[in-house]
């Protein structure tokens, strides 16, 4: 990983600029990634307009090794930017997971994959699941304490877990900007080899305990719309705010000279 998180002076560093972000072009390229510690995240139209005021967030997401254009939004913002990378589709967090998860499961007579993340009802459902798709896998998970901040001993027990456990593949599942910024800020103490994906949603969506998108959502660029039908208390500042405001900063984007 380029970074150390170390002390950073956030003045000097500009936001999050999507015309020259290192962005995952295609599937293909997700395929090729190469062994080792290597961190994966996400982006879309939330995180990006998040990251706009959450400095620490925007380095998070910077740094990281891959980083994935999970909407078509940030598909189209490319182009229309003119940006350095120009990803030709969208690679949402569940095509990042079903492409580890089969990758391994086929490779290894027998592996260890880690959920850091979410409850133990979600988590026992992984564990089900798991069983039955990826028979090669076996699952370890960790459910941190439900809390807005992590205290010290929060983080230190979660540092231990991940090392004990010394897995093959570490999911770290507690939404955007949480699971990117607590994975950066502790990446160094992670004595690890694996690559680590943050894929937030995804957790739930293979638990069963939300429901993805039908296909015809997804093909249409619509998912977003059809997660703010299912769950509108909690998305709909999200998608309704937060949509406008990614339009507005991709202009400002567009017209500034930086």
């Amino acid at each position: 990983m380029r970074f150390s998180a170390t002390i950073i002076n956030y003045k000097r560093i500009n936001m999050l600029r999507l015309k020259n972000l290192s962005i995952v072009e295609s599937k293909e390229e997700l395929r090729k990634i190469p062994e080792g510690k290597v961190l994966i995240n996400t982006i879309y139209a939330y995180s990006y307009v998040v990251a706009q005021k959450d400095t620490f967030f925007a380095d998070a997401l910077r740094n990281c090794d891959y980083l994935m254009p999970d909407g078509a939004s940030i598909v189209k913002a490319c182009r229309w930017l003119n940006a350095k990378c120009q990803p030709q589709e969208r690679i949402p967090g569940w095509d990042l997971f079903m492409t580890e998860m089969q990758a391994l499961n086929n490779k290894a007579k027998r592996a260890r994959v880690m959920f850091l993340g979410s409850n133990e009802d979600v988590l026992t459902r992984i564990r089900e699941r798991v069983a039955v798709d990826f028979p090669s896998l076996d699952v370890v998970t960790y459910s941190p304490p439900y809390k807005k901040d992590f205290s010290d001993d929060d983080n230190l027990k979660m540092i231990q877990a991940i090392n004990e456990t010394n897995p093959d593949l570490l999911w770290i599942g507690m939404t955007a900007p949480k699971q990117e910024k607590w994975t950066y800020k502790h990446w160094d103490k992670l004595n690890i080899h694996c690559h680590v994906g943050t894929i937030g949603a995804v957790f739930d969506f293979y638990a069963g305990t939300s429901k993805r998108a039908p296909l015809w959502w997804q093909n249409h660029s619509l998912e977003w719309l059809y997660r703010l039908i299912q769950e509108p208390q909690r998305m709909w500042k999200r998608y309704l705010i937060g949509n406008p405001l990614f339009i507005w900063n991709i202009m400002k984007e567009a017209i500034s000279h930086n």
